[in-house]
This record gives structure tokens, sequence and C-alpha cells, in this order.
């Protein structure tokens, strides 16, 4: 009588539900079972090893993910063709319209020629690693064929390699671009796990700004003074309004009474639509925020101003509402914004800053008066603390070193004291207010 110990191996009997596993004509050992397939059905999966060990340990694992709830994958294609359909079909529906084309140029640029070539379901955690790594240190230049195109070679058509390498923030926005779709990949069960969240990459240093301090303030808004967009930079300084936000504010957003604004919008150039009011930034940063009583007076004026323009205008007027416009009434573009700004810099001999740091200069300006951060954050309309608090570190770090500072100079002993301020007469130092 034969027993199951005697069968041999290649003809033993598996349990129900275990998959069949058989010794191919090519010496291959071919292992065949069903498991969850998307749409809640089964299908039967074929896997292959060089030994039957081998194959067993595949089938096992596909049938434990199985057993899991886990569906088999079912993406055929490569990358860069589910990349292209991720892109016309699901992200253009859930981002704005420069964001998408942001997202598209790092896909078209970076992802595809450099993974594009790959099954979808074979994509490993050691792909997206290495990719990046070849990012972080390819001249790109020499990658993309950007001095082949110049008139006169610079780089590497001369032999002399510029190092054009990618920035830390750039590769973390690549990832998370990558980490993006291969997330929806997963929610429509096209692939088991997202292999992008398995590679870890190094956090980018915030980006450095130097904001006004509250003499450069000072001495901007002075030179602004007599500009017709004066209230602008007044409002700007004073609030802490994004470009955007500052150029979608329409009057009906203002009480002047009240003394509040309400922030429902922000105007921005796209590709298609040209200057389009959108709504704001996320759903914190929509809000209403108080107005200082000069940023009134100078809206007030600018009014009035606006009233003659118009007047000025005639039909050539185009009316929308919006609080700062052309000299026509039109939308102001963000890009002769930020001319006028530099100019303004300039006659006022301060040094060069971006427009988007006088909402740093208005944060740090506001911590260092002792406004508390939840504070900043309302009025910011940051969507979490956590955002204000990175954000501004070095200035709460400082503040903290001031605070200590005093604090060891009131504990102090008298004895102490009396020697460090020389006669004794003069009381002891203590940290001042900034005003």
């Amino acid at each position: 009588m034969t027993t199951p110990r005697d069968t041999p191996a290649s003809r033993r009997v598996r349990a129900n539900g275990d998959g069949t596993v058989y010794q191919r004509k090519d010496s291959r050992w071919e292992a065949a079972g069903y498991v969850l397939a998307p749409g809640n059905t089964r299908r039967r999966v074929r896997v292959y090893g060089a030994s039957r060990k081998e194959a067993l340990a595949k089938l096992t694992e596909k049938i434990a993910a199985s057993n899991r709830g886990v569906p088999l994958p079912s993406a055929q294609g490569s990358v860069a063709a589910y990349l292209t359909y991720w892109l016309e079909n699901v992200a253009i529906h859930h981002l704005r319209e420069n964001t998408h084309t942001r997202y598209t140029t790092c896909v078209h640029r970076y992802l595809i020629p450099g993974l594009g070539k790959k099954k979808l379901t074979k994509l490993t955690a050691k792909d997206v690693r290495t990719w990046l790594t070849q990012l972080r240190t390819t001249c790109q230049c020499c990658s993309r064929g950007i001095d082949a195109r110049r008139d006169q070679p610079l780089c590497c058509a001369v032999g002399q390699c510029c190092h054009r390498l990618l920035s830390p923030l750039t590769l973390t926005y690549l990832h998370s671009v990558l980490k993006s779709a291969l997330e929806h990949a997963v929610r429509e069960e096209e692939i088991p796990r997202n292999v992008a969240r398995n590679v870890r990459t190094s956090t980018p240093r915030p980006r450095r700004f130097e904001p006004l301090t509250a003499d450069e303030a000072r001495e901007l808004l002075t030179a602004t003074q007599g500009h017709r967009l004066h209230a602008l930079f007044e409002l700007a300084l004073h609030t802490g309004l994004r470009k955007g936000e500052l150029l979608g504010l329409r009057w009906e957003d203002l009480d002047l009474d009240a003394g509040t604004a309400a922030i429902h919008r922000t105007l921005q150039r796209t590709v298609t639509g040209g200057l389009t009011t959108l709504p704001t930034k996320t759903r914190a940063s929509e809000r209403r925020i108080a107005i200082p009583d000069r940023c009134v007076q100078s809206l007030e004026r600018h009014h009035e101003q606006q009233q003659r323009e118009r007047e000025a205008a005639g039909n050539a007027w185009q009316p929308n509402r919006h609080v700062f416009t052309t000299a026509q009434g039109g939308p102001l573009d963000p890009t002769n914004l930020t001319r006028a700004f530099t100019r303004l810099l300039r006659t006022a001999g301060l040094r060069r800053i971006r427009f988007h740091d006088l909402r740093h200069s208005t944060a740090t300006l506001l911590l260092e008066q002792g406004v508390e951060l939840v504070v900043i954050k309302e009025i910011l309309g940051h969507s979490h603390i956590g955002v204000t608090a990175t954000v501004y570190a070095h200035v709460r770090l400082r503040l903290q070193r001031d605070a200590i500072d005093a604090l060891g100079t009131a504990l102090s002993s008298p004895e102490t004291t009396a020697t460090a301020s020389g006669d004794g007469d003069d009381p002891p130092a203590v940290a001042a207010l900034v005003h």
C-alpha cells in the first residue's frame, strides 16, 4: 500500500485550496492556485521557480495575501502608461490647474524617463530608490541634453560638466508626486501596496528667508507713500495676506466700518484661462481677519482714487469689483505687482526680497510682539499650527533665548547683579519689549 510519504514530490496531493504544483518539461516548477481578484472575484494565477520549494513559496505568499483580503494586482501596463492615465483622468479633477501643470512637468521630465519602462506591478522600492539616487547625482545638463541644444555649449559638450544637480526640495517633490500616483493605484486595486512609501528621502532644509525688520518695514511704508498701490503694500505688511489673496479681494469682501476682511478667493494666472479667480489655497485659508485703522483709512482713500480712475477711463473701464486693479479697472497681474514691488525696494534703498517675504515679515514681527502662535496661525490662514511653528521656528528659538536670559538675570544674586551693572545704582537689565 502506498502512503503519502512514498508518493513522489511532484505527484503529492495538496489540500483543497492550496493549489497545485508540478515540474514542467523545461525543468522549471510551476505552481497554480486561485486568489482574490478585483471586483470580489477569484482568478487562477501561476508562478514559477527553479525548485518545488521556491514555486510553492511564491504561491503560498499570493494565497496568504488573498486570505487577508488583498486582491491580485490587475495592472498589466507600464509605469509610464499608468502615470499618463493618472494625470489625464484622475489628477486633473482634484488639482488646481497650476498644480496639475507642475505635476505634468515632473512626470514627463523625470518620472517617465527614469521609471516609465518598468511594469507597474513589478515596480519595487529598490527601483524607486535607485531612480532618486541617480537624479541626486546626475547633472541635468547631461541627462536631459540641455547643453546640446544651446547655440554655444557650455557644459557636457565641451567636457566641463557644471554639475547642475537637483535640489533636495525638488527631489522630495518628485517623490511625493510618485507616491500620490501609486497611492491611487492602490485604491483602484491595481497594485497591492505603494512601494514609494517604503523609500525614505532626506528632509530638505526649509527655504531660508530674511524678513524685514521693524525699521525696514517702516522705511518701506514710507517709500510707498504716494504710490497708487500704497493701500495694497500696507495691507500686505499688516495682515500677511498672500499675493493672490490680496489681488482677489473685492469690495464686498471688506467691511470698513467694522474693520474686517473676508478672504474667499485668490487671483492666479493659469495657462488656459489667463487671470482667473479661484477658491483659496486651502479650506483654512478661507477666513475673516481684522484690519488695522491705518489700513482702513488707506483703503478708503484708495476707493476714492479708484473712482477718479473710473471716471477718467470712461467706457474703457472694466467693472469687476476688485479692490486692487489696473488704471482701467482690469485685474492686476501678479507678475506686474512683483515688478512694482521690486522697483519700490530699489527706490527705498532696501535689500531685495520676495513679495511673499512680506508675509513672513508680518508673522515675525507679530511673534516678536509676543502674539500667541495660534493667533498668528488664524491670521495667516495656515491649515495647521504645526505649519506655523515649523516655518517660524528660528524666531521662536530667538525669543526663547531672550526669555531665558531675562529669567537668568532675574534669578541672579544681588551681588552678581550689582557687579554686572557697575556701581549698582542702575536697575538690573531685562529684555525690552519690541515695539
